[in-house]
């Protein structure tokens, strides 16, 4: 009898989702929208001049070979924030990678606040992950990565797998800011390295770009405490790193600091929900 050699072809999940914001009588409207696959993309309404854009992935999670691709663009003195409708869950990997591309750019006197829900990666995970942002030169961004490595509450942790992100931001075309996280292999070994996580399962980086870094900067220390996290501040962009056990202890940490730094306003409310 002979055995088929053909390759079993998976299904892959694919989404391509673009916003495009304008100003119009005081306030930021909707100029353009494109969805395609499993993105989606809600516009709550609200009662301001900001207008806010939950992006969904209505495949309910990203396994090896998935990609989404995200598109944000915040037109001259509009206000865009962009969230996710859930934590976006990154499943075990029979092979390749998921992929989550975003994209934002912000025009002149422009605000664009990033700020997706956590990234939860089970064991055997494997995510790259980008984010690309041009700003103009008076715009202001804040952006939001926070990663769990497993769910500590059900007993689930991230053994092994792989976790890349790569992070490009740009002011008048000038490259201000750029990193590389890379988790690849044992993770539980590397992560309990003291110079890594030291043991710990959930981190997060944010990022403030404008004109009020530098003035951010005590408010934002005043807020983590000692030993809760590190921030730093230069070139007009202030940094925060921060770690804990798990992701409820992370939350505890995260909203607050996200706070200051939206002057005073709460994270979306789809975080709550």
């Amino acid at each position: 009898m002979l055995q088929s050699t053909a390759r079993l072809n998976h299904q892959r999940a694919r989404g391509r989702g673009r916003v495009v914001a304008k100003a119009l009588d005081g306030r930021s409207r909707l100029a353009e929208l494109f969805q395609e696959g499993a993105a989606k993309i809600r516009l709550p309404q609200t009662f301001s001049d900001e207008m806010e854009a939950v992006i969904i992935n209505t495949a309910g999670g990203l396994t090896g070979g998935d990609r989404m691709d995200w598109s944000i663009s915040a037109g001259a003195g509009t206000f865009i924030t962009a969230t996710t409708q859930a934590c976006e869950k990154i499943y075990k990997a029979q092979e390749g990678t998921a992929e989550i591309t975003t994209a934002i750019e912000a025009g002149a006197g422009a605000r664009v606040h990033w700020l997706p829900q956590e990234s939860i990666l089970f064991d055997n995970a494997s995510l790259t992950r980008r984010l690309d942002v041009d700003l103009a030169e008076d715009a202001e961004l804040i952006a939001v990565e926070a990663v769990l490595l497993g769910r500590k509450a059900m007993g689930e942790t991230m053994q092994h797998g792989l976790m890349r992100d790569s992070w490009r931001i740009r002011r008048a075309g000038k490259l201000i800011h750029a990193e590389e996280l890379k988790l690849d292999g044992d993770i539980s070994a590397l992560t309990a390295e003291v110079a890594v996580l030291s043991g710990q399962a959930a981190f997060a980086t944010l990022l403030y770009v404008g004109p009020i870094a530098e003035a951010l900067l005590p408010k934002v220390r005043a807020v983590l405490g000692e030993g809760e996290g590190g921030a730093s501040h230069w070139n007009g962009k202030l940094v925060v790193r921060m770690a804990a056990c798990d992701g409820f202890a992370l939350r505890k940490k995260l909203i607050p600091v996200i706070s200051v730094l939206r002057g005073g306003a709460s994270v979306p409310k789809v975080w709550n929900l």
